[in-house]
């Protein structure tokens, strides 16, 4: 239906929706693992019904307005996606999170593909305060929302079972004056 350019590396951001059930089961058992060390994403997709239903329920919640995926898929292969979650355009707030599978760590991926979702949310939808909460031992998604300008607002210690290990959970956000400036002066430097 669409598809957005990440770059000149073939990645881009598509659509995630039921008929690709086959693609995200594939895509999570190569990176079930890793994708799941601090949060269960995924863990209930364990066969083509079940990936269905899971990107059926975001579909259901993308039609209420309230949550989304997108796919990041390169050269071809799904290999992560962006989300929202707790979307509430009446009170111009939304959480964003990622996943990706490791073979497709390091190249800037999510980075880039949040920039296109969060300019969306931001630009297109009107809202004010975008948040990203992860694990406190989750670097690389930190990094993502150090990377997009984020501020880190602070921490909700142990607030998040997984595995039979309490985490703290980071919060993190921006609101969109702060990202309009940013891209605003990554325009200009790009000149």
């Amino acid at each position: 239906m669409y598809a957005i350019s990440l770059g000149d590396d073939g990645a881009e951001l598509r659509p995630l929706e039921p008929w690709h059930a086959d693609a995200f089961l594939a895509h999570l058992e190569r990176g079930r693992e890793f994708v799941g060390r601090f949060i269960p994403f995924g863990s209930a997709v364990t066969d083509p019904a079940s990936a269905r239903a899971t990107l059926q329920r975001y579909a259901d919640l993308r039609a209420a307005d309230s949550a989304s995926y997108h796919g990041i898929w390169l050269d071809g292969q799904l290999v992560g996606g962006v989300l929202t979650l707790h979307f509430d355009a009446t009170a111009g707030t939304c959480e964003v999170g990622c996943w990706l599978e490791p073979a497709a760590t390091g190249r800037g991926l999510v980075t880039r593909a949040m920039r296109v979702l969060i300019d969306w949310a931001v630009e297109e939808r009107g809202i004010h305060r975008v948040e990203w909460v992860a694990a406190a031992g989750n670097t690389a998604s930190l990094d993502v929302a150090r990377r997009l300008g984020m501020t880190r607002d602070g921490v909700r210690r142990e607030a998040h079972l997984h595995d039979g290990v309490r985490h703290d959970l980071e919060i993190w956000s921006v609101l969109a004056p702060e990202w309009r400036e940013a891209r605003a002066r990554t325009a200009h430097s790009d000149h």
